[in-house]
């Protein structure tokens, strides 16, 4: 079958190098893609969110399943779109729908989702600006630290941690009426703060029925030791070995279970990925947020992984059979290293000529923003601009192949942290 693919980072490239492994793929298109893309497929200078140019491109070129990687077009209706459309309701669009997809479009829809479901996840109440002193308030009946949470799409940084109260007080404040998030915090959504370890967990879902992924662990933080501000993802590991079977058992049956069983119950249409971020608070799992779509940096080392026909699994999930196959995961250690450029996530320049490339290897590299300049050499193009991940029998020796491949690898003021997955290594450790 012909397939597009919407997007244009790492993730999308991880998702594309398995997508073109499947017999089942006879052409794929990826919208826009970016330049490391062109091994995988034919990239297509589409906006993944002008749905009206996507529907014409499916009608042209006879595509039969359309992947979503980033969540606008999700949060925005493509699914609806393609759903309302007499020539394109038969194409498989893999994602939920608008209303399934405010799982993620609204941190305040999510959590009274869960509430309504019995699902664990911390303590909260939700606030806009005629109901600012109420926030205010709120706080003052919590510890520190306190978590503001900007309700809608705020790209991945819209959540702040802070451990002073006014400080505190004055960004509910800020965020509220100045727009410190944009639209995006017209609500904020305060919660408790949970003290523990973060996990990710990842599900192939038809609305009824649903497959486990990997889980892995991404580092959000700029700097070594969790130091700085949030990122898009400097990093991630899987599997995560204090993800043992005692504790996965209790996520599906606390967590995922439910979750999936309340959107049957509530009527949402979804086929597709569900990404669960838990919180392992000694040993039970809390739900911090869903996402509507697979995570990245965590696809890098989530899909390498995968063993069984992706395409063949998502075309499951879109017909609602996919209890009809098992999963197939590779038994070894995935770790990913980013290499971003210099100042990000602040201000930073691209166009800088990446060298070395051609050195590695030992390891996989998905372009997360990579451009090829006139001379047909790859150039900086973004804040996150490579991922190298390397696959091996034990967690180490995953680490050890992926930062030998990002030494090779350099550009002016390139940045990776050094720390990924040292954290871990404890739980590795015989008692």
């Amino acid at each position: 079958m012909n397939i597009l693919l919407l997007g244009s980072g790492g993730r999308e490239h991880a998702m594309a190098t398995k997508i073109a492994e499947s017999t089942l793929c006879d052409q794929l298109y990826i919208a826009p893609g970016n330049a490391g893309m062109n091994d995988c497929g034919t990239t297509v200078p589409l906006d993944a969110n002008n749905f009206d140019a996507v529907g014409q491109f499916v009608v042209n070129h006879e595509i039969q399943m359309v992947v979503v990687g980033p969540e606008a077009p999700l949060v925005g209706g493509i699914v609806d779109y393609f759903a309302r459309s007499a020539q394109l309701k038969d194409v498989m669009v893999i994602g939920p729908s608008k209303a399934a997809a405010q799982l993620e479009g609204s941190k305040e829809f999510a959590k009274d989702f869960m509430l309504r479901n019995g699902i664990p996840t911390a303590r909260y109440k939700a606030f806009r600006r005629e109901t600012m002193n109420e926030g205010a308030n709120f706080l003052e009946t919590l510890k520190p630290p306190y978590v503001l949470k900007a309700d809608g799409l705020a790209g991945g940084k819209g959540v702040v941690i802070l451990n002073d109260l006014n400080e505190a007080k004055q960004t509910l404040a800020e965020m509220l009426t100045k727009k410190k998030f944009g639209n995006a915090g017209k609500t904020v959504v305060i919660e408790e703060y949970l003290n523990g370890i973060e996990i990710s967990v990842f599900v192939l879902t038809d609305g009824k029925h649903f497959k486990v992924l990997p889980a892995a662990k991404d580092y959000k933080r700029i700097g070594d030791g969790d130091m700085g501000p949030n990122t898009g993802g400097m990093g991630s590991v899987s599997p995560v070995p204090f993800a043992d079977k005692e504790f996965m058992k209790k996520v599906e049956h606390d967590i995922i279970a439910p979750t999936i069983k309340g959107i049957h119950r509530e009527k949402l249409d979804y086929r597709g990925f569900l990404f669960i971020g838990l919180m392992n608070v000694e040993g039970n799992p809390y739900v911090i947020e869903y996402n509507c779509r697979m995570g990245d940096p965590e696809t890098e080392v989530v899909f390498p992984r995968i063993q069984s026909d992706i395409v063949e699994q998502m075309g499951l999930a879109w017909h609602q059979h996919l209890t009809h196959t098992a999963l197939d995961i590779n038994p070894q250690t995935a770790a990913s290293v980013m290499l971003v450029s210099g100042g990000y996530p602040e201000s930073y320049k691209t166009g800088f000529t990446i060298e070395g490339l051609e050195k590695i290897t030992d390891s996989t590299v998905f372009h997360a923003g990579t451009a090829l300049n006139d001379k047909g050499e790859y150039v900086t193009n973004g804040g996150r601009v490579l991922c190298f991940t390397s696959l091996a029998n034990t967690l180490p020796e995953a680490l050890l192949k992926s930062y030998q491949s990002a030494k090779l690898v350099s550009w002016r003021g390139c940045y990776y942290r050094k720390d990924i997955g040292q954290d871990l290594l404890k739980y590795l450790m015989k008692p």
